[in-house]
Order: structure tokens, then sequence, then C-alpha cells
């Protein structure tokens, strides 16, 4: 149930969508208008190295981000997916264009060479492989369908917004500026 308390906007919003879509950028910026608190999975998963965490572990960190009043999450994690979107109050699915997102993973390693993006774990600087552009290319047609199929589940109980172009993007976050999500919601 959306709120306020204090004067603050209290929200539980999932952002989702193919590797590249935008999902951490979105997440910031609706974060930083709504003044709500950001969580960005990748952070969490990720351990210095590219180590990934251990499954019950995984589990047990998600749940307690959920417990939170407030929150904006994205990610998509899939074995994990469902703790996020039953705990939302209102689900983004950035749907865009598998050559826009390919392109936007391309040109983030280059963008953040040698560094560690903003929204990933410490010890870890971007690096690109063939296996994950084959995942962000086969997207479309590997995870979409699923992820799809659980959103229709979830269309009478959850908001699910879903954006297919950065226009779109865009005119969403501006109406937000402007109106807060009552225009969404």
């Amino acid at each position: 149930m959306v709120h306020i308390h204090g004067g603050t906007l209290m929200i539980k919003i999932a952002v989702v969508g193919s590797p590249g879509a935008g999902k951490s950028t979105l997440t910031r910026q609706l974060g930083e208008i709504l003044c709500i608190q950001v969580f960005h999975l990748d952070a969490f998963y990720w351990k210095p190295g590219w180590v990934e965490t251990p499954k019950e572990e995984w589990v047990e960190i998600q749940k307690n981000l959920v417990r939170k009043e407030s929150w904006i999450i994205d990610g998509n994690y899939g074995s994990t997916i469902d703790i996020r979107l039953q705990a939302a109050e209102v689900i983004i699915f950035l749907d865009l264009p598998r050559n826009l997102c390919l392109w936007r993973v391309v040109k983030r390693r280059f963008q953040y060479a040698w560094q560690r993006r903003p929204d990933m774990a410490e010890g870890c600087r971007e690096k690109i492989d063939w296996e994950f552009l084959r995942w962000v290319w086969k997207f479309p047609l590997d995870e979409r369908p699923g992820l799809v199929k659980k959103l229709a589940g979830l269309s009478g109980e959850k908001k699910i917004i879903r954006l297919t172009s950065p226009a779109q993007v865009e005119r969403f976050l501006e109406e937000v500026k402007a109106e807060g999500l009552k225009t969404w919601l």
C-alpha cells in the first residue's frame, strides 16, 4: 500500500528488464526524484573479483531488503525475482529493443573501462565477454517470455508500468518530477 509517512512517500518499486535497458540509471533518477532509498542488486550479489554470493545468503539479503518500509530495487536475478515482485507495489518493466540494450552494454564497457560502475560492488571493474553479450542478445527470446508471464500473473494486484523506448522513459521521469507517481498509479 502506497502511503505518506512524515511527508515522505512510502512505496516499494521493483525495476526489471534486459541488461543494458537502463534499470540502474532509471532507478537512481527515480530515487532522487522521489527521495526513496535505492538498492542495486548487482552491488549486493557480486563480491570483489566477481565472486558470486552463495544462494542462501543471496535469498536472505533480498528478504531483508524487501522488509524495509520503502525502496526501489533494480535487477532481474531470475532465481529470486519472486521475492521482489511479491513485495513490490509497483513494478517497472524496461522492455527496450535488444539492439539498444546490446549497444548500451558495449558502450558502458568503454565508459567505465578499468573502473567500477556506480551501481556495482567494490572490486568489480567493468568487464564484458561473449557469454554476456550472447545473454543480452537472447534475452528477448530466453528471458523476456517468462518475465512477461510473471508480470501478467501479477497485473491484478500490482501496478505494472511497461516502458518500451528511451523517449517513453524520459516522459515517465518528467511526469514523475512534475506530478509524483500519481499519474502512473
